[in-house]
């Protein structure tokens, strides 16, 4: 018999749309049904290829001097080198390089990364910078120059002319979501209790999605799911998790900060046994809209789910009818109709142990503990 994949049953939501096709295949390879949903669009003539090309050029070649113009392009270009695995890296060679911050929220965004700026054009122009660099002299040294969107307000003609070698960063740009409706939609879905997970590779597209769950009012809906461990919030580094843990929405990050760590750590903590009540059918998980047996998928109604939703919640303790029955769909007030649901749960199982009846008192889910004591 072959081993079912690890995420069976795990339902997620991917936010990003830079490399969602990728993200989304390693999920739904390991079972995971896959639902993507960027919160933001990106500009598609920007080159990210030739923006990595130059970090890792930077990289083996320190600059002398980095000048940030935008508190968003510099956040925007850590997150690509974030996602490429190389934030950590950068920030320690930016460390020994002289930064030039184009106002204040480029500085703030220098301070946000644990750097400091070295001088700030309180102007907020480019030409400002210009005078300032070329009056101190730049002949002979390398300046990278970081710029959101296209153009470059003649700065990196005015350095190069000067005699620098200049390196342009140009970091691609945000724009609205592709499709509106289905981040809505999503929203509505995840604030439900619909979503086992949802992943974030930029910090940009977090706050966006911060911004659509205050639009809606079901922040504190999140916030509940995820401080009951029903719902995992994962980000690519701790760049992008910054928005989320402000918000108290406790996201974790990978080790390394890359899409395969990323997709490494969501399985580790969706798919670790530990997390899963062990029964003496096998490890049972309850997903959002899935019941799981050693990863198995089981054939279970909404109604079933629910049910074993609660029992899993007190693990061998009595579980009384009224109780269940308040957690069934619907507005119900029969008794009966809890004694059925567990009754089609245990036939949709199929192991009749399953689902334990304690005589005039409930329902309990049996331990493998107490399985194997009795």
């Amino acid at each position: 018999m072959s081993v079912p994949p690890v995420l069976a049953g795990c339902r997620v939501l991917v936010t990003a749309q830079r490399r969602s096709d990728e993200l989304a295949g390693a999920l739904v390879r390991r079972g995971a049904d896959v639902v993507v949903a960027p919160t933001l669009g990106v500009v598609p003539h920007i080159d990210e290829t030739t923006l990595l090309a130059r970090t890792r050029d930077v990289l083996a070649r320190p600059v002398d001097t980095l000048v940030v113009t935008t508190a968003i392009g510099f956040r925007g270009w850590l997150d690509t080198a974030e996602t490429a695995g190389l934030a950590e890296d950068l920030l320690a060679v930016l460390e020994d390089v002289r930064l030039v911050a184009r106002g204040p929220k480029a500085r703030g965004a220098l301070q946000a990364a644990g750097l400091q700026a070295d001088w700030v054009a309180e102007s907020e122009t480019s030409a400002e910078i210009a005078d300032f660099l070329t009056a101190e002299g730049v002949a002979g040294h390398r300046v990278a120059v970081q710029h959101h969107g296209a153009g470059d307000d003649g700065l990196d003609a005015r350095l190069g002319a000067a005699g620098a070698d200049v390196v342009p960063l140009v970091v691609y740009r945000w724009g609205p979501p592709p499709d509106p409706a289905a981040v809505e939609d999503s929203t509505h879905r995840l604030a439900g209790g619909c979503f086992d997970a949802v992943l974030f590779t930029s910090a940009p597209g977090a706050a966006a999605w911060l911004r659509e769950l205050a639009r809606l009012d079901v922040t504190d809906d999140v916030r509940a799911l995820v401080a009951a461990g029903r719902l995992l919030v994962a980000a690519v580094g701790p760049v992008t998790a910054e928005p989320l843990a402000v918000a108290g929405m406790r996201p974790v990050v990978p080790d390394r900060f890359r899409m395969g760590a990323l997709v490494r750590r969501v399985i580790m903590d969706l798919g670790d046994a530990r997390d899963g009540v062990p029964t003496p059918g096998g490890v049972l998980h309850v997903r959002a809209a899935a019941a799981t047996l050693d990863h198995r998928v089981l054939p279970v109604s909404p109604s079933g789910l629910a049910v074993l939703r609660r029992l899993a919640e007190t693990p061998g303790q009595v579980v009384s009818r009224e109780e269940l029955l308040r957690r069934l769909p619907g507005d119900s007030d029969d008794p009966h109709t809890a004694e059925v649901a567990v009754a089609r749960l245990r036939e949709a199982v199929g192991s009749p142990g399953m689902v334990r009846t304690v005589i005039k008192r409930g329902y309990l889910l049996p331990l493998a503990a107490e399985n194997a004591m009795a």
